[in-house]
């Protein structure tokens, strides 16, 4: 099965939830995870319409995007945990960092973003399920990495973020639940439109829980090497 056929199979999946739960399926955008996968396979997906692609490792970014600079309208997303040491490679090339989760580095990817003439949408990860191994700002401590991006000229506040644990979809569940109704004593959609969740195996629950941005890689571009 091609990039594109699996691309449109996805994008069907999508209208599928979206109609189910009684939204307008343009209100969920897909960003497909590029990560170890070539940029042959992105330009693939690119000529079948995707624009927004998602990185999760800073140099394979920064690689892909010069790969790919003929693409003047490709969107990247960071969705991978950022170093602040790293944030030089990203700042240049990134539309949208999804995972700022400390005030330290809204400073640097602020300061990054104003050194390139850039403006960088932010999302701010949350760490609901509260893993140890994930990243994410715990739910206590989110409206200070709110503030401080809020404070920063050359980032805009663009929503939340989180990564539920793996397994069954029903398990996302209430991990996604959670997310939006922290959304709600944070402003709601008016100071946080977006809500980033999902993935291949649960993009539908996710769709039917408020998700406007889902991330997508191994049903688009297969399993990775």
């Amino acid at each position: 099965m091609s990039v594109a056929a699996r691309l449109a199979a996805v994008k069907e999946r999508m209208a599928r939830a979206a109609e189910a739960a009684g939204r307008d399926a343009a209100t969920v955008r897909l960003v497909a995870i590029s990560k170890f996968h070539p940029a042959s396979s992105v330009r693939e997906a690119y000529v079948a319409g995707q624009r927004a692609f998602g990185e999760n490792y800073a140099q394979e970014l920064r690689e892909k995007a010069k790969a790919l600079a003929d693409l003047a309208d490709i969107e990247w997303h960071f969705t991978g945990h950022l170093q602040t040491n790293k944030v030089k490679l990203v700042a240049p090339v990134v539309s949208t960092v999804e995972t700022v989760d400390s005030t330290h580095l809204a400073r640097e990817l602020a300061r990054r973003a104003t050194l390139a003439s850039r403006a960088i949408d932010v999302l701010v990860e949350v760490s609901v399920a509260g893993e140890a191994q994930k990243s994410g700002v715990v739910p206590a401590d989110l409206e200070g990495v709110l503030a401080a991006v809020e404070r920063e000229p050359s980032l805009r506040l663009r929503g939340l973020m989180t990564m539920p644990p793996f397994g069954d979809p029903e398990t996302s569940r209430g991990v996604f639940d959670t997310l939006r109704s922290i959304r709600n004593l944070h402003g709601g959609p008016a100071r946080l439109p977006e809500l980033s969740m999902g993935m291949s195996s649960d993009l539908e629950v996710a769709i039917a829980t408020g998700a406007t941005l889902v991330r997508v890689g191994t049903a688009i571009f297969g399993e990775r090497a």
